[in-house]
């Protein structure tokens, strides 16, 4: 019983933190995505965290469920508000954004 998890790495506009993003799902590297690339992830049915890093930077961990055969798709951004973007440097957890597709 396999499902697919899909991370599409896309901002709309100018984004300042381009560099690739490390995938990692329930704890463990998965693979990287590149600046507007996909990766596709094939992963066990049931529920698994997700979360991005790169160096000092990171995500908030995602928590999913994923049915067999189903493919749970995110996009990872690192363009945030200017709030936003200026506490990511004390907050390293703020500086990547993840949102759930469809």
């Amino acid at each position: 019983m396999t499902a697919t998890l899909r991370v599409t790495h896309k901002a709309i506009g100018a984004e300042v933190r381009r560099g690739p993003y490390d995938v990692v799902v329930d704890g463990r590297r998965a693979g990287s995505v590149d600046m507007n690339d996909t990766i596709e992830i094939p992963i066990e049915s049931g529920r698994h965290t997700l979360q991005l890093r790169s160096g000092r930077k990171s995500s908030r961990t995602q928590i999913f469920e994923a049915a067999d055969g189903q493919t749970v798709a995110f996009r990872a951004t690192g363009k945030s508000f200017l709030p936003i973007f200026l506490a990511s440097f004390f907050v390293p957890s703020l500086a990547l954004q993840l949102r759930r597709e469809g």
